[in-house]
């Protein structure tokens, strides 16, 4: 059965019959998991086999979003915590080769721990370029305000989330670092001119084109789109983020659910795939609200068909890894960090 232009989330830690039913008949493309759905790492393994079960394809992608810092929804006791993206960018600071290691590592780590469940898509490296001034929300996620050093250790996140057998998806397009407002909770407006915005928030998503998924903002660039946020502007799409950045990976939402937007759950989804995204994300696990969501979204098809199986086919099998060793390495590493931030 071909899958549907959505990826859902569930409401707790085992599907519900209700939930059975409703992934059995609209067929999702993927999943995505949060702190709600986890518990013990035997109970998260079952949910992943669980919804991969329920559409019957055992090759369904099943996300998460585990930056570490304040967004991991993994975390102790059961697995460890992970430093926040601006960590790095610490370690960057003082030797470039280092900081470019220790975020390839720790993105190696995570993806070990998710592969344990099943999990094979991580809604990582965060890309944004904070500004001056701007809402915390991104804050100390982003590597850096440099989109030169933003990239290579998004880049070198990425490398390492793939060498682990984790597709990464490169967040938020085509930047949420000068936002001036939280999107969770209300829709942000960017003023900035086009020509600040290519050279700083637009260049940082550049050199990372080429990985097979994307994720949107629901952020408005008035220089480019001054009445539609990036996820529902036909404009932001084509021109800014397919176009300007090149980006030719698969486009999902972020969470359509989220204040940033108007309208209906079902008027949000049928402006965002209009607009060119390729699946709409859908996160909180109301499932009255993914009724509408599966509603609105029609089966992949064409390109967004093609752009969904060449992501998935860029999975690949982890590379070797003595965890121990890896792991005690990544330790010394961030204890450089530390080293470096009371310098």
């Amino acid at each position: 059965m071909v899958a549907r232009a959505f990826i859902t989330g569930l409401a707790g830690p085992a599907l519900t019959p209700e939930e059975r039913t409703f992934l059995r008949e609209t067929q999702p493309w993927g999943f995505i998991l949060f702190k709600r759905n986890i518990q013990t790492p035997s109970q998260v393994a079952d949910l992943v086999e669980q919804c991969r079960a329920s559409i019957n394809d055992p090759g369904a992608p099943v996300l998460i979003d585990q930056e570490g810092g304040r967004v991991q929804r993994l975390g102790p006791p059961h697995w460890p915590a992970y430093p926040p993206g601006g960590a790095y960018g610490k370690i960057y600071d003082a030797d470039a080769t280092a900081g470019a290691a220790a975020a390839r590592l720790g993105a190696r780590l995570i993806a070990a721990d998710l592969t344990a469940l099943g999990i094979d898509v991580d809604c990582l490296p965060v890309a944004d370029v904070p500004a001056a001034k701007a809402d915390p929300v991104i804050g100390d996620r982003a590597y850096g305000a440099n989109p030169s050093k933003v990239s290579a250790l998004a880049k070198a996140a990425a490398e390492g989330l793939l060498a682990g057998g984790v597709l990464p998806v490169v967040k938020h397009m085509p930047g949420h670092g000068r936002a001036n407002a939280d999107s969770h909770h209300k829709l942000p407006v960017v003023g900035a001119d086009r020509a600040t915005l290519d050279v700083t928030d637009f260049a940082a998503f550049r050199p990372l084109a080429n990985l097979p998924l994307g994720m949107s903002a629901h952020v408005v660039f008035t220089a480019c789109d001054p009445h539609l946020p990036a996820t529902t502007s036909r404009t932001m799409i084509d021109q800014v983020i397919r176009k300007s950045i090149g980006f030719d990976g698969l486009l999902m939402t972020d969470d359509i659910s989220m204040q940033a937007l108007k309208g209906s759950i079902g008027e949000r989804t049928a402006a965002a795939l209009a607009a060119g995204c390729d699946i709409v994300l859908h996160c909180n696990g109301k499932l009255d609200e993914m009724r509408q969501v599966a509603a609105n979204a029609p089966l992949l098809t064409g390109k967004s068909a093609k752009r969904a199986a060449s992501a998935l086919a860029a999975r690949r099998r982890p590379e070797p890894l003595d965890l121990p060793v890896a792991r005690a390495e990544f330790a010394r590493m961030m204890g450089r960090s530390e080293t470096v931030a009371r310098a």
